[in-house]
C-alpha cells in the first residue's frame, strides 16, 4: 500500500470512529497502535487523552499539531459524534507527513502532537502543560478550508483565525402572573434588552468582530406565568486579541447597567476563550516555500483570514518566542465547516501531507 492509500485508510478509520472532546480514548489507542506499528517513540498520559510522538535526532525540535476531537451534533435525525470540522482529515494529513518523513535523513527532531479537545478551547493548554512545546522552535498546524475560501488544489501558508469566547449568564428576577406583570421582574424583557444592547456595540468597521445571543432558556410549561429567571449565552468574536478585551469589557459594562435598569440580578462567567492567531512571518515563509516546491507557484494561495477560532494559537500565547503558522488546505469543502453533511475532495489529504512533510523537513 502506498502512502496516499494509507492516508486515506487513516482518514476512513477516524471518520468512522469519531469521539468528542476529552473522550478521544479509542482515537488515542489507535494513534498509539500506529506508532507501535511504525516503531516511532511516543508518549500518552494517564489523566488526559492525546499522543506526542517524535522522530529524528538533535537538540532542535520542530513540531506539528493535529486536533483529535469531533463535534456532538444531529446527523440525519440522530445525535452523534461527528467529524464535521475535519479533525479526522487533520490527523490523517499529519500521519501522512510522518509516513513521508520516516526514514528520511533528519538533522533535527520532529514532534507530532495529537491534541484533544480543540472544540472546547483548552486541549492545547493541556498539551503545553505536558511538555508538548518544550524545546520547540517552530510549530505548524493544518486545516481543510471551505470552498468559499479556497478551492481544491490550492494551499495557503497560514490561517489568521480570530479570537472567540463564550459568556454564560443567569438573570434572577421575580415571577408574576400573566395578568399582573407589574408584580414581577420579567426575565424575557431583560433578554430582549441584552439582544438589543449587543447589537448596538460598535468598533471600527475596519476590524472584524461580533457579539450575539446563542442560547436562551426561560419559563416552564405554564403559559400564564411571566418568568423571573432565565439563562442565556453569548458568543463573542474578534479578529484581534486586543479588540476582544475591549469587546468583553463593553459587554460587562452593558450587563451591569441592565441590572439597574430592570431591577434584577445578572450573574455571568466567561468560558472557553480562544486567542486570535499570532502568525510568525518566518514560519509563514517556510510553509509558502514548501507549498511552491510541492505543488507549484500557481497553487500557492495567500494567507487566509477567517473569523473562526482555533486553540492552536494558545501555543504562541503561552510561548511567545515560538514561530508558528497553520497551513490551510483547499479541498472543495462544502457546505461548510461544522455542517453535519460536510464533505470534501479526499485527494486533498495527500497534498496536505506532502506539503507538511516538506515544511517540517525544510524548517
Amino acid at each position: 500500500m502506498d502512502h496516499k492509500e494509507k492516508i486515506q485508510e487513516f482518514f476512513d478509520h477516524f471518520h468512522s470512529n469519531a469521539e468528542v472532546s476529552w473522550q478521544e480514548v479509542e482515537t488515542t489507542k489507535k494513534l498509539a497502535g500506529i506508532m507501535d506499528e511504525l516503531q516511532v517513540p511516543y508518549r500518552t498520559f494517564d489523566d488526559v487523552t492525546g499522543v506526542i510522538a517524535e522522530i529524528g535526532e538533535g537538540p532542535e525540535v520542530v513540531a506539528v499539531r493535529a486536533d483529535m476531537d469531533a463535534l456532538w451534533q444531529e446527523v440525519n435525525g440522530k445525535f452523534q459524534a461527528n467529524h464535521s470540522c475535519g479533525h479526522d482529515a487533520n490527523m490523517a494529513m499529519v500521519l501522512g507527513a510522518l509516513l513521508y518523513l520516516k526514514g528520511e535523513p533528519l538533522s533535527k527532531r520532529i514532534r507530532f502532537i495529537f491534541q484533544p479537545a480543540e472544540e472546547k478551547g483548552n486541549g492545547a493548554l493541556a498539551m503545553i502543560e505536558r511538555g508538548a512545546a518544550e524545546d520547540v522552535t517552530h510549530l505548524y498546524g493544518v486545516h481543510l478550508r471551505p470552498i468559499e475560501e479556497m478551492p481544491f488544489g490550492k494551499v495557503a501558508p497560514a490561517i489568521y483565525h480570530g479570537s472567540a469566547v463564550f459568556l454564560k449568564g443567569k438573570i434572577i428576577g421575580v415571577d408574576a402572573h400573566g395578568a399582573r406583570p407589574q408584580q414581577g421582574k420579567n426575565a424575557i424583557d431583560v433578554i430582549a434588552a441584552i439582544h438589543q444592547f449587543v447589537k448596538s456595540i460598535y468598533f471600527s468597521p475596519f476590524e472584524s468582530y461580533s457579539a450575539k445571543l446563542t442560547n436562551i432558556q426561560a419559563g416552564g410549561e405554564s403559559l400564564n406565568i411571566i418568568p423571573g429567571n432565565a439563562t442565556f449565552a453569548l458568543d463573542l468574536r474578534s479578529q484581534s486579541n486586543a479588540l476582544m478585551k475591549e469587546l468583553q469589557q463593553r459587554v460587562e459594562e452593558g450587563l451591569a447597567s441592565l441590572q439597574t435598569v430592570y431591577g434584577v440580578t445578572i450573574e455571568w462567567e466567561w468560558h472557553d476563550f480562544t486567542p486570535a492567531a499570532e502568525v510568525s512571518g518566518a514560519a509563514l515563509a517556510i510553509a509558502d516555500a514548501a507549498i511552491r516546491s510541492v505543488i507549484g507557484d500557481a497553487n500557492a494561495a495567500p494567507a487566509v483570514e477567517t473569523t473562526g477560532a482555533d486553540d492552536f494559537h494558545f501555543y504562541t500565547i503561552e510561548k511567545p518566542e515560538l514561530k508558528a503558522a497553520m497551513i490551510g488546505v483547499g479541498a472543495d469543502l462544502a457546505p461548510g465547516l461544522h455542517h453535519p453533511d460536510m464533505a470534501f475532495n479526499h485527494d486533498a489529504l495527500d497534498i496536505g501531507a506532502r506539503v507538511l512533510a516538506e515544511t517540517l523537513k525544510t524548517t
